[in-house]
């Protein structure tokens, strides 16, 4: 078993995925060969959420306050740094990448690192980290991780290749210990999971959305949202509304406070215009129908509008399970060659 630290946690979707032993959409995601032993989430509402789902309560501070010391010997380190500096639609304010103090907190995924020298960490990040600070912002990051002492490599997935009905592209970091792991492929997979999901049709919306008999009225527009919406002008985004034959545009985690001009997506179904509920977000990010959602629906759909999609999380942690139980049994088998 793998013990794994988790940094800039939130309400815990990608560590959903890196524990598996999960269900989704009637598919069985295995438990995994990792534990945690540390969270880490500064908001004290949104820790509450992880708290709710998991053995271990998150360690509710600064991450900048908080000791290498003060985090436990670990194998992996996972993180999804915060990502607003990065964000192609962060236009207020606009997109500062490095230059932000947010922007800077992947160091933190660093010092811990150089401390610890787990076996192997994830790191996530909006695709928008690829071109920000005029593209010297991403090479600067992958210097840090690799100067530790990892073989490191990157790649952007699609959510929904790998069963999410969502289009949500993010920027995966993975390395390995050089010394455990001289070169590696990453992706280390050809296919999402032994089904081969690639080149299979995506999951579509319709399939986690709720009947509208479910739906509570409070999560329509008024009439007086869609006129304004109808009248704007055409330049305007005119209500994000979706099709539900296709996966969903990305969540975001202002979903709470969406208007039908903003960027965010939302469903036009019977001539009228309404928002997620909680439980469709969690759904459209692959979150298990388990999965405990405790505080104010505000809280609930920042915390799931910035998570990792556990299905997504999962197909990495378990290649990267893969990969490093089968170097430790070549490990094993030289160490036991050696003292016959």
């Amino acid at each position: 078993m793998f013990k794994v630290a988790s940094l800039f946690s939130g309400c815990g979707g990608g560590d959903i995925g890196i524990k598996g032993g999960f269900e989704f959409l009637g598919k069985k995601y295995d438990e995994l060969p990792f534990k945690h032993v540390y969270a880490n989430e500064y908001d004290p509402k949104i820790a509450e959420i992880f708290n709710a789902n998991f053995d271990i309560d998150a360690d509710v501070r600064d991450i900048r306050e908080v000791s290498e010391e003060d985090i436990p010997q670990h194998d992996i380190l996972v993180g999804g740094f915060p990502c607003v500096s990065f964000s192609i639609v962060a236009q207020n304010p606009k997109r500062l990448g490095i230059k932000n103090d947010e922007g800077k907190l992947f160091f933190e995924m660093v010092r811990t690192i150089k401390k610890w020298q787990p076996k192997a960490f994830i790191a996530e990040n909006v695709k928008g980290i690829l071109s920000a600070n005029k593209g010297e912002a991403f090479p600067l990051i992958l210097r840090e991780f690799e100067q530790c002492g990892y073989k490191v490599k990157h790649c952007v997935l699609n959510a929904a290749d790998f069963g999410v009905p969502q289009n949500r592209y993010r920027v995966f970091i993975v390395g390995i210990r050089a010394d455990i792991e001289a070169d590696f492929e990453f992706p280390f997979f050809t296919h999402a999971d032994d089904d081969g999901l690639f080149g299979q049709p995506h999951v579509p919306l319709k399939e986690v959305i709720f009947p509208e008999s479910e739906i509570n009225e409070k999560y329509y527009f008024s009439d007086r949202a869609v006129q304004g919406m109808l009248k704007a002008k055409k330049d305007m985004n005119k209500g994000r509304a979706q099709d539900v034959n296709k996966p969903c545009n990305t969540v975001g985690a202002h979903l709470a406070k969406v208007s039908l001009n903003s960027t965010d997506p939302v469903l036009k179904i019977n001539n009228r215009y309404r928002r997620f509920t909680p439980r469709e977000v969690a759904r459209i990010q692959s979150f298990p129908d388990s999965f405990k959602l405790v505080r104010a629906e505000g809280t609930q759909y920042r915390a799931l509008g910035n998570a990792i999609p556990p299905v997504l999380m999962w197909n990495i942690a378990k290649n990267l399970a893969v990969a490093l139980e089968s170097k430790n049994k070549d490990i094993l088998n030289y160490e036991v060659a050696g003292a016959l």
